[in-house]
């Protein structure tokens, strides 16, 4: 971010294109420009880099409980013309998180084409650090009423995603002198649908008609209050007020009963109840020592229906040059072998779903913490779900990273 004088956002500065990997330039080297602006809107989605920036700055999360996530991870097949129905939506809840006491569901969408998108979403407020969210993900995929549609099929692409799931009690201010915070980048999903393009939308139209008037009176660079209100009194934030408590009773109770309680206050209620549910712990911070937790076997892949990580990330066309600073930064990087590893079994090797993270051996015996930059998928899960907070995402060299079709 580029601050005014006023301490109003005035801009952003464009990483470098053409550094090495220890942050020196390379023939064909472009230094970043500054973009200035009367205005900044930032729209990055979940967990964005510079949305985390702006709120620590601004303390825009002050008064409001941690944001809450899960990690969806999804592939698209193309599969028999028996095994397809265009139009059938399958969701689930339970198995095989709930083996693990973790929380979150499923989904199978048959689209168009003969072919279907069949995903898991993991609570990352899970407590056992053997949880292995990819590995759920393959296990999910050899329910029976799953396979059956992905048998003889074809797995075309596969990518991960964090979600924002905290709902309004999470939701920091959207609004700080210069700019506005957009859509997931301030957490607008709709969790009890898993739907959020609609509500980042409207955010967006919003934002559009309150930075157009202050543009057409000569103001420059204030803090939109305004947005605050008009957001407040739109049909988007009473959606989302509606299904408020949805996130927190599934994570008091449970898929079972917190779902029977979210029935009732969503379905039957129409988010009239009057309370609203805390759920006030982050979801890192949930992490339990693996002392203290039973290791989870995963069998292995077949081949057919469930794949290993590197294959998966394959097929999510993800590309980095090799040479270039590493975007995946440590704030310590004695952190993971010192703490991350005795006392939580270093995590980071499970919850990547892209295989970024590896404890390796050195030459002299110990353990080594390696990170393999070049797969990374942009999950952001390492930047929430790492128990000491160590691991910071950052934008890549322009043009890394996935290039998902379709999805």
């Amino acid at each position: 971010m580029l601050y005014a004088e006023t301490g109003a956002v005035k801009g952003i500065l464009i990483g470098d294109m053409g550094l090495d990997a220890a942050g020196k330039p390379k023939p064909g080297h472009t230094p970043g420009m500054e973009l200035h602006g009367k205005y900044t809107l930032f729209a990055e989605g979940c967990r964005g880099h510079l949305g985390k920036r702006l709120i620590a700055h601004f303390s825009l999360d002050r008064g409001v409980e941690p944001q809450h996530y899960g990690l969806g991870i999804k592939e698209i097949w193309k599969v028999p013309a028996g095994q397809h129905h265009e139009g059938l939506v399958v969701h689930t809840a339970g198995w095989p998180l709930s083996e693990s006491g973790s929380t979150g569901g499923g989904f199978l969408y048959h689209i168009e084409d003969q072919q279907v998108a069949v995903g898991l979403i993991t609570d990352l407020a899970y407590e056992n650090p053997y949880v292995n969210p990819f590995e759920e993900f393959q296990r999910f995929k050899h329910h029976p009423v799953i396979k059956q549609v992905l048998t003889g099929g074809q797995r075309l692409v596969y990518g991960a995603r964090a979600i924002t799931k905290g709902g309004l009690q999470s939701q920091p201010k959207m609004h700080f002198p210069g700019g506005l915070l957009l859509g997931d980048n301030a957490g607008t999903l709709n969790f009890a649908k898993i739907k959020g393009t609609h509500t980042a939308m409207k955010s967006g139209m919003i934002a559009a008609e309150v930075v157009v008037r202050a543009i057409a009176e000569n103001r420059e660079q204030d803090d939109l209050a305004e947005f605050g209100h008009s957001y407040r009194t739109s049909w988007a934030w009473n959606e989302l007020h509606v299904q408020r408590n949805f996130g927190p009773a599934i994570h008091k109770w449970g898929p079972f009963l917190g779902g029977a309680y979210a029935f009732l206050d969503i379905n039957l209620c129409n988010g009239k109840l009057p309370w609203t549910l805390s759920d006030s712990v982050a979801d890192h911070a949930l992490l339990r020592r693996a002392a203290d937790c039973k290791a989870i076997e995963y069998p292995k892949p077949d081949g057919v229906i469930s794949f290993d990580r590197l294959s998966s990330v394959y097929l999510s066309n993800t590309n980095h040059e090799e040479d270039q600073p590493c975007h995946l930064k440590l704030a310590s990087p004695d952190l993971p072998i010192a703490k991350n590893l005795p006392e939580f079994a270093e995590p980071a090797q499970r919850y990547c779903p892209a295989g970024v993270y590896e404890v390796l051996v050195a030459e002299d015996g110990s353990p080594k913490f390696q990170i393999n930059a070049q797969n990374c998928v942009h999950c952001k899960t390492c930047d929430i779900k790492d128990p000491l907070q160590n691991i910071t995402w950052v934008a890549p060299e322009g043009g890394g990273g996935p290039n998902y079709p379709n999805m």
